[in-house]
């Protein structure tokens, strides 16, 4: 297997924060330019704050210290996130893959140029869309040129002019034969966007699959027509592994509430309103009332159409309005009882924060130090046993 590290991506507002236990922690710097190449200054205040919220943990102290030795010895982000991978993933054979580097990129020269000057994985991908969106949302619309241009401190796209091609966001200026003697010169110096990262990643690490998140698959279909014009293979597209994992306490809270696994995925209202209803000492159901009131309008509704039969469209009226009114007292009744329920609603939030943090799987939303400080090696370890290989499930993972 094999890591592929995205580290010329220059999105700093969605790299330099992270969640921990309910709570955001920001790396505050006034670097640009690719996140990987950035410097570690100011890290240490950043791993500070870890080592107060995990050093009690099991596994904190060796963490916090690995996390040390990696990011504040390291000469940049991406060395000391190739450093961290390597450490949480040394036992399983995984290949870590820095991409920013001049040998590698050398061999998309044929593949850059292309893009550059003649604008092909552009308009291949287009059409590609195009097909695509008769069935499906695109999720790349290509640019015409599909490359940053890449020095210290500066990620920038690079666009046509009328006389040659300039870097977006400064004085930098080619002519089309300076534009490919620095793409021969200096390689490093192009880093491809969304468009190519995929066709790059497969050229200089061939393999069987892509293993991705949902929004990765879907783009990766725009790209197959791309791969194809240029003669590299098209891997295999498999979704990767969703968990989710009930630690000791939520697995308490949900046996206090009578709580099933079926039952975390349903809205807390509905939770609510299921745990009243099974709790209460009160009959909380006007269904009986309801079916009455139903049988009492049908019978009216006859008895009406006899005399005239215009007069059924007025019960009918006057019969939804009384199922209505009904359906609102039982709706009243269902709240009042609910203020009796406040500690367990109480639990059922605290479930919910715990579980779908702000609405969204935990592997949207929560750092892996966390688990990793509770359980150390054998959280992967877990992870990795209970992997499906090709089936799509979603994996709950419980604490005995």
């Amino acid at each position: 297997p094999a890591f592929y590290l995205g580290s010329e991506d220059n999105d700093l507002e969605e790299l330099n924060r992270i969640n921990l236990n309910g709570d955001t922690i920001i790396w505050d710097t006034n670097q640009s330019g690719a996140v990987g190449r950035m410097n570690t200054k100011g890290l240490d205040l950043i791993i500070e704050r870890i080592s107060g919220e995990l050093s009690v943990l099991p596994n904190g102290p060796e963490l916090v210290k690995e996390l040390k030795d990696c990011y504040l010895k390291s000469n940049s982000i991406q060395e000391a996130t190739f450093r961290f991978v390597h450490y949480l993933f040394k036992d399983f054979g995984l290949i870590v893959v820095i991409p920013d580097n001049q040998s590698l990129k050398k061999k998309m020269i044929p593949v850059f140029e292309d893009d550059i000057l003649q604008n092909n994985p552009s308009q291949i991908v287009s059409k590609t869309a195009a097909r695509l969106e008769e069935n499906y949302h695109a999720q790349v619309n290509p640019r015409e040129i599909n490359l940053f241009y890449l020095i210290d401190g500066v990620r920038e796209r690079i666009i046509q002019t009328d006389s040659g091609f300039r870097i977006n966001n400064s004085d930098i200026r080619f002519t089309k034969d300076e534009i490919v003697k620095e793409l021969n010169l200096h390689t490093e110096r192009f880093s491809p966007n969304v468009v190519l990262r995929g066709i790059f990643q497969e050229t200089i690490l061939p393999n069987i699959a892509f293993i991705g998140g949902g929004s990765e698959i879907a783009y990766w279909l725009e790209l197959k027509d791309m791969f194809q014009h240029y003669g590299v293979p098209y891997p295999m597209l498999i979704m990767r592994n969703s968990f989710m994992i009930i630690d000791q306490k939520s697995k308490e809270k949900m046996d206090n509430l009578g709580l099933e696994i079926d039952d975390l995925f349903k809205d807390e209202m509905e939770l609510m309103n299921e745990l009243v209803k099974k709790q209460s000492h009160v009959n909380l159901s006007l269904d009986k009332e309801l079916e009455e009131i139903r049988r009492y309008y049908d019978e009216l509704r006859e008895k009406s159409g006899d005399v005239d039969p215009t007069l059924a469209q007025h019960v009918i009226a006057m019969e939804v309005r009384a199922l209505k009114a009904v359906e609102e007292l039982e709706k009243k009744m269902l709240k009042a009882e609910r203020r009796k329920f406040e500690n367990q609603q109480v639990q059922i939030q605290q479930l919910k924060a715990s579980l779908f943090p702000s609405g969204n799987l935990q592997e949207r939303v929560d750092n892996i130090l966390p688990f990793y400080a509770k359980y150390g090696n054998d959280f992967i370890r877990n992870l990795y046993e209970n992997s499906p290989t090709l089936e799509q499930q979603f994996t709950i993972l419980t604490e005995c």
